[in-house]
């Protein structure tokens, strides 16, 4: 089979990895008070390859004899990851100069994990999907981390690294049953293979395996634990990736495993699905409602949404699989919006309140006025509630779960919104209705105000126009 290269559809991949080097060896030349312009360096790269990334929307590309494409999952994937880092590095920047950290390196390493965000949207074959996920997971490990004389960040890096050891190596064993069971390590041929035996024990077995590999990546119940100790440990924008682009990666190659290469065994790892989703959802909710450490109660919420995300797996084969691989998609997305505004509040209080505890928030409407509103938005709009973006967000995955007649899945995760407002709404009690000591105006750093207005935003436009999203989603 011949290994064509397509060098325009893999041209992000290749600015964005000629920045990675660059950034390495930038730093080396920098002093130590200059040390912050390898964020420059690695926003321009990140953003030209954002840039080259748009001119593919429309178009269909394969390399490597098909095992890479750039296709419209692809490339919604990619200019939403690529969008992502520009918003981290912002996110980042103040906090690691100001924090005296390796900056170069922490930069070096947030960039490759970025790198196997868009390898994973484009890649159809198990091999390379495995390797792009570590790709992700390895540069997370360190960087939780990167506050080395925090015990808590020590204990946040740990955990992290072994229970990613344990989910890699059940996902890899499952991954070589599904080659043993197939022959094959493209997801296109796997899907064939799979539909022309028909199930076996080994097949359900291997699927099993990669679905609870992936679970651990997602931060699904049962597999969620190290999840809140690792982003209460990691410097709070490692928080926000991990919660955000890391999830969504994990999401991304879940999509197309499941969806593409093993839709024809769906009657068997869909209810699966259901019950991880119910307690992911349920379980991530009422743990939530304990928490008086808001990254730790984000941590928890983020369990919590990624039960809803799970949701729509469990309704392939129920005749709703094209609306169900859309809202999952959809939500993704809204998902990354609302949560990056909410961490960059919580970064912009850093300063004032390194534990960042719910009380800390209290007259934070005084305060900053425009944060407290911001940030308002977004834990409504976590919660669900309309007129913001996260209420389509469910509304579509509550619409599909109707399709395919599993109305008791949508009965459950309309509940399980009710929960969650009560902790969303306790911030917000704090931030209008508690009186604060201390009155004086916060001042944040302006592009993580920046980052906060422009997410307030597109809460606030996705929620009042939601034909925007219309186009978007592609098919399953």
């Amino acid at each position: 089979m011949p290994f064509d290269v397509d060098y325009h559809a893999i041209g992000p991949e290749l600015i964005l990895g000629a920045t990675i080097i660059a950034v390495l060896l930038f730093d080396l030349a920098l002093r130590p008070a200059r040390k912050w312009w390898s964020m420059v360096l690695a926003f321009l790269g990140t953003a030209a390859a954002l840039a080259v990334e748009l001119t593919l929307i429309g178009s269909d590309r394969s390399s490597f004899g098909g095992t890479y494409v750039s296709d419209s999952f692809a490339v919604l994937f990619k200019v939403f990851f690529l969008s992502v880092a520009l918003i981290i590095l912002l996110l980042s920047h103040r906090y690691f100069r100001d924090g005296r950290y390796f900056q170069g390196e922490y930069y070096f390493l947030l960039l490759s994990a970025f790198l196997g965000m868009l390898t994973i949207s484009s890649s159809r074959d198990l091999l390379m999907l495995f390797i792009s996920l570590e790709l992700v997971t390895a540069p997370a490990w360190l960087m939780a981390g990167f506050r080395k004389r925090d015990p808590r960040s020590n204990e946040a890096s740990l955990k992290f690294f072994l229970i990613g050891i344990l989910s890699t190596a059940v996902m890899l064993y499952g991954m070589s049953l599904v080659y043993g069971a197939t022959g094959s390590l493209r997801l296109d041929e796997i899907a064939r293979a799979l539909s022309d035996q028909g199930a076996s024990g080994l097949a359900v077995a291997a699927v099993l395996f990669v679905v609870t590999g992936f679970a651990f990546k997602v931060s699904s119940v049962p597999f969620h634990f190290w999840a809140p100790d690792t982003y209460e440990g990691s410097p709070v924008p490692v928080a926000a990736f991990l919660s955000v682009a890391s999830k969504a990666a994990g999401f991304a190659g879940l999509l197309q495993l499941m969806f593409l290469a093993f839709r024809p065994l769906a009657e068997f790892w869909a209810p699966v699905f259901a019950i991880l989703s119910v307690l992911t959802m349920t379980l991530g909710n009422l743990i939530a409602l304990q928490q008086r450490q808001v990254v730790r109660l984000l941590a928890y919420s983020s369990v919590a949404q990624a039960g809803y995300m799970l949701l729509p797996f469990a309704l392939v084969g129920g005749g709703a699989d094209r609306m169900a691989f859309a809202a999952a998609v959809l939500y993704i997305l809204i998902y990354g919006v609302m949560n990056l505004g909410a961490f960059a509040v919580v970064i912009a209080l850093a300063r004032e309140a390194p534990g960042a505890l719910v009380r800390d928030f209290a007259g934070l409407g005084r305060r900053a006025p425009l944060l407290a509103l911001a940030m308002g938005m977004f834990l409504i709009s976590l919660a669900g509630i309309p007129p913001f973006a996260g209420f389509w967000g469910k509304f579509f995955i509550f619409q599909a779960a109707i399709f395919a007649d599993q109305a008791w899945l949508a009965v459950v995760m309309v509940v399980n919104s009710v929960i969650s407002l009560y902790y969303y709404v306790a911030i917000v009690r704090q931030m209008y209705f508690v009186e604060v000591r201390d009155p004086r105006p916060i001042r944040a750093p302006v592009g993580v105000v920046g980052v906060a207005a422009l997410a307030a935003v597109a809460v606030v436009a996705v929620g009042v126009f939601p034909d925007l999203l219309a186009r978007f989603p592609p098919g399953a």
